[in-house]
């Protein structure tokens, strides 16, 4: 059994209205929930993933700690890129 996360950037420019923040939950190559900063808030896709992001979703510090990822984590990296020929 293995459990793991993936955090994922996607962006057509180096604008904050053009990216995307995803982090995915994984449990045995099955993804159970999902954070979109597009949505922001968790979806679970499994019957434990909607149980787990209800709970994530009442967690109000998180919930602003993963809608800020957006800004801190995939606007640097992405202007690095972007300043890179």
């Amino acid at each position: 059994f293995r459990y793991y996360g993936v955090d994922r950037c996607v962006f057509n420019s180096s604008e904050l209205n053009d990216i995307e923040f995803i982090r995915s939950q994984f449990y045995n190559k099955l993804e159970f929930a999902r954070f979109s900063s597009s949505l922001g808030k968790f979806v679970g896709y499994t019957e434990w993933g909607v149980k787990q992001a209800d709970y994530w979703n009442s967690q109000t510090s998180y919930l602003q700690a993963m809608k800020a990822q957006k800004e801190t984590y995939c606007l640097h990296n992405i202007g690095i890129w972007y300043q890179n020929p």
